[in-house]
């Protein structure tokens, strides 16, 4: 082999970007342990930020392939199903670009608070309504932005390792059942996927970073608004490399940092800074873009020295990265068969509330805390079984993609890491993003299916049956090596 080709792509982009910082004082409360309800500060400023890609030419067999996509990402943990849609249609009014073609994801930070209207009537929460609203109209003009700013570009992608995320289904000897924090035995994906958007004159104007760790660093006794690690991670990027860092959070439902669940701000933003140098320890050796390393003969000095040089790609090469092609897959996950009811976890709700009313009146603050977490647990166990579709199993929607050299897969959810694990080996050695949180956080978790059956957190609360994740794998992985094998997508 006399020739190292890099995974590369051509299209049309532009990256903007605003700040989305919540106002102090707004309903902040994350975790059932918190004792607090708004928040008391801001640690780092959260943001949204807003990629437009496009391809650079006409290609593809479908003409509807041509259409941009808009890749939004933002600094929340979750949000409504209908602020999703509200973002989404902001920008159809404001781009033209239909709302299918807009894709939102979450960096799942903790630390930015639960931003749901249905939380309007706790301390703080007369806030949320006005800042939802705001945030819309933010995304709507960030997207005009975008599009008259879009010029032609080049991406490198690269695989980078950080092992700050470790499996996080821990076994308590002393309770004897599962707790969700680092197991320091179980298996990690350390891979971080990475891709430079350079201008053609070789300017950065953006790094995305795809890598699964929950920013669970901060917890209940954080009070500041906070984007977590991801924060610094950017800072450390942007500094060094230019442009805008854009955040991508991978397939970590059983995958945390190991240093977490603490109020100290300093430990996120060191967990931040182990994710940034990690990246930038790979995109110091990415070559530039539109080349390829070649053998280029050998020199006789005190040895026969062979040397090796980046020459430019050939046009049908060139022509090669300009590869695009996005489709929608719906596959449907049916729902375990012993899913509580909204009555059932009504009536714990109660007895619960009942319990922490009591424990104030005893002044007992341990017993108000665990019954106020149990309280909020049944809360969002209402608020994810009433946002459930109705029927015997949930219609998830994934984005498929593929431009240039690279594999793009954007799901709703919160997936384990096999996910990830099992897709990007069947399809190596080309890149593979995976991104999770994407246009919706329902049907919330979806684990593997060995993990049924230990009183696991996630398994807990998970709304579909066991073997969801593998026929997920499995349908998505049909489809793409179908795509692949007419020809749609070359290899």
């Amino acid at each position: 082999m006399n020739v190292i080709e890099t995974p590369q792509a051509r299209c049309k982009a532009a990256v903007v970007r605003c700040d989305i910082t919540p106002p102090v004082g707004i309903y902040h409360r994350m975790w059932g342990a918190a004792l607090h309800d708004r928040a008391t500060g801001v640690h780092r400023p959260l943001f949204a930020t807003l990629l437009w890609l496009e391809p650079e030419h006409s290609g593809g067999k479908d003409p509807t392939t041509t259409e941009p996509i808009l890749l939004v990402s933002l600094d929340h943990c979750i949000l409504d199903r209908q602020e999703i849609q509200s973002i989404r249609q902001t920008i159809q009014r404001s781009t033209g670009v239909a709302s299918e073609q807009v894709l939102v994801t979450l960096t799942h930070t903790h630390g930015a608070g639960w931003m749901s209207r249905s939380r309007s009537d706790l301390p703080g929460g007369e806030m949320l309504g006005p800042y939802l609203d705001n945030l819309a109209k933010q995304i709507g003009d960030l997207a005009k932005e975008a599009q008259n700013s879009k010029s032609s570009a080049a991406m490198v992608f690269a695989t980078s390792r950080c092992n700050l995320a470790a499996h996080r289904n821990y076994f308590d000897q002393e309770h004897k059942q599962f707790v969700c924090g680092w197991n320091p035995t179980g298996p990690a994906d350390d891979t971080m996927m990475l891709a430079k958007i350079t201008d053609l004159s070789g300017r950065t104007m953006a790094t995305i970073v795809n890598y699964a760790c929950h920013p669970t660093t901060l917890a209940w006794d954080n009070t500041l608004i906070s984007p977590d690690w991801i924060g610094s991670m950017r800072q450390v990027i942007e500094q060094e490399q230019g442009g805008v860092c854009v955040f991508l959070q991978g397939a970590s439902g059983d995958l945390g940092p190991r240093d977490g669940f603490v109020g100290d701000t300093q430990v996120a933003d060191r967990n931040g800074k182990q994710v940034g140098f990690a990246a930038l320890s790979t995109l110091a050796t990415l070559p530039e873009p539109l080349t390829h390393c070649q053998y280029t003969g050998s020199v006789v000095s005190g040895t026969r020295i062979g040397t090796w040089g980046h020459k430019p790609l050939s046009a049908e090469a060139t022509q090669r990265l300009m590869d695009w092609q996005w489709e929608t897959l719906i596959v449907e996950l049916p729902y375990r068969h012993d899913l509580p009811t909204i009555q059932q976890t009504e009536l714990e709700r109660g007895q619960w509330q009942d319990r922490e009313r009591h424990a104030r009146e005893q002044a007992d603050e341990l017993a108000v805390r665990d019954a106020r977490a149990q309280v909020e647990q049944r809360t969002r166990q209402l608020t994810r079984l009433e946002n459930l579709v109705s029927g015997s199993s949930y219609p998830l929607e994934v984005r498929l993609g593929i431009l240039g050299a690279a594999i793009w897969i954007f799901v709703p959810g919160e997936l384990y890491q096999v996910f990830q694990r099992v897709i990007r080996e069947r399809f190596s050695p080309r890149p593979v993003f995976v991104t999770t949180l994407t246009n919706d956080w329902q049907p919330g978790y979806i684990p593997a299916a060995s993990s049924y059956g230990y009183e696991i957190y996630q398994e807990v609360i998970a709304a579909t049956a066991p073997g969801c994740l593998e026929l997920l794998i499995e349908s998505i992985s049909r489809r793409i090596r179908t795509l692949i094998d007419d020809g749609m997508w070359s290899v």
